[in-house]
């Protein structure tokens, strides 16, 4: 029999995503923030979903303009991908750029939507907001992926190819690297 302990405090599910979410607005420029609170909703049409507060300078510049970017960064990039999360793009007069400045990062047009890509994650995913849903201190806002980018070099045969690209999680307050697969969908059936 397993001994089992409620929990109290820190709400638990991990390990989540951690990706940078891009966003343009006309009168408030552009801005990244760093979320972990996002996931798949729906494969066809492709859906995601990014929670994000309302006092959060990025909220206005997403329900305004209707779009986002979801950047897939790597574990080398832990380091940026925290500093995206700790500091706003209030913080900055016009003269001192932007966070896309402060992080040393590099802002690349979208094909379809007015939000950048960051250049320097393999995976990016253009995004139209479809939906938004207030669900406590957070409102989720539900894209539509409209255009699906990723780096040549983690690509083989026109898949992308994880074991190029080490992938960050969140992990109650923690970030972590993801090790080596351990299976794959339906190998059960297989043996």
């Amino acid at each position: 029999m397993h001994d089992k302990q409620e929990l109290r405090g820190s709400f638990i599910l991990a390990p989540v995503p951690v990706v940078l979410v891009a966003c343009a607005h006309e009168e408030l420029g552009r801005n990244l923030l760093t979320i972990a609170w996002c996931g798949i909703d729906c494969s066809d049409p492709a859906t995601v979903h990014v929670s994000i507060r309302p006092e959060r300078h990025s909220y206005r510049m997403i329900s305004e303009s209707g779009c986002f970017t979801v950047n897939i960064p790597t574990a080398e990039m832990t380091e940026t991908v925290d500093l995206c999360g700790v500091i706003s793009g209030r913080e900055f007069s016009d003269a001192e750029g932007d966070k896309f400045d402060r992080a040393g990062l590099t802002a690349h047009p979208a094909k379809i939507v007015q939000a950048p890509l960051v250049a320097e994650c393999p995976i990016n995913l253009e995004c139209e907001v479809k939906n938004m849903i207030p669900v406590g201190v957070h409102h989720m806002f539900i894209g539509e992926v409209v255009a699906k980018h990723a780096d040549s070099e983690v690509l083989v045969e026109g898949k992308l190819d994880f074991s190029k690209i080490p992938l960050i999680t969140y992990v109650n307050g923690e970030y972590w690297s993801l090790g080596k697969p351990v299976g794959s969908y339906g190998f059960s059936k297989k043996a």
